[in-house]
């Protein structure tokens, strides 16, 4: 029976600190889906069509695939054990930087093996990109900083972009 990982996150946009977790879940599981879910408390930068494609194109541009199946999709609304189920994943894949990921992290958890019998296994960042955080890249991105250190040649143009489109807005 192959063993099935989620790997849920806003990706808002996606870094390479995601990516590498995504590369070492691929290690670790047959399958591995990345899923692209929608957090109440952030106002995302790219819609979730557009978070899809720059994880896909991400991927292939890192040349990012392991031995295991991965694939991308949405969750716009709903229980994420829902969408465990589903797919017959048996555990969460959760990447840390900090003690205080790890804080917010834990009591979901706990939730989700009570509710779904799903286990969460977590990673911690490569110290590399422990630093990184979404959130932090938008914000050098929209100052003109350069990122590419942070996210791919293709998530670091389509930051430029928006905020380029931001710029001109204001």
């Amino acid at each position: 029976m192959p063993t099935i990982a989620v790997y849920p996150g806003s990706f808002d946009p996606i870094t390479l600190g995601h990516l590498d977790i995504a590369a070492r879940a691929a290690n670790l599981f047959d399958e591995v889906h990345i899923l692209v879910v929608h957090n109440p408390g952030k106002s995302p930068r790219f819609s979730s069509e557009e978070r899809v494609e720059l994880i896909r194109t991400s991927l292939a541009e890192l040349k990012i695939s392991g031995p295991a199946k991965i694939s991308v999709d949405t969750l716009d609304g709903g229980l994420l054990v829902n969408y465990c189920k589903m797919v017959g994943a048996t555990a969460l894949v959760k990447g840390f930087r900090t003690s205080v990921d790890l804080d917010y992290e834990l009591p979901m958890a706990q939730v989700n093996r009570d509710l779904a019998a799903v286990e969460t296994v977590f990673i911690p960042a490569d110290p590399i990109h422990g630093h990184v955080s979404s959130s932090l890249v938008k914000q050098v991105a929209d100052l003109g900083g350069e990122v590419t250190k942070y996210v791919s040649q293709s998530t670091a143009r389509a930051l430029a972009a928006s905020a380029a489109n931001r710029k001109a807005l204001d």
